[in-house]
């Protein structure tokens, strides 16, 4: 039995993955206006409807280089 307060198995490490999230978000948040220079959201396959008083924006190409890189990072930590 864990002593009173010790978080132990799989919260454990859900709190750990929490806790990264969050300091990521924070980075990202510190780096914001360096991050908007990056060619993301400006990629070739992003949809971008430009018309008068209307934009519509539709970034698939960035969305599946993000979801690859998500996963492939899932991936490394799982192992």
């Amino acid at each position: 039995m864990a002593p009173r307060g010790c978080v132990a198995g799989p919260i454990a490490h859900m709190n750990r993955v929490l806790v990264a999230i969050g300091v990521l978000l924070v980075v990202a948040g510190v780096f914001w206006a360096r991050l908007r220079g990056l060619p993301f959201f400006r990629l070739p396959g992003d949809i971008v409807v430009d018309r008068p008083g209307f934009r519509f924006f539709f970034p698939i190409t960035t969305m599946l280089i993000v979801s690859v890189v998500v996963s492939l990072v899932l991936w490394l930590l799982r192992k």
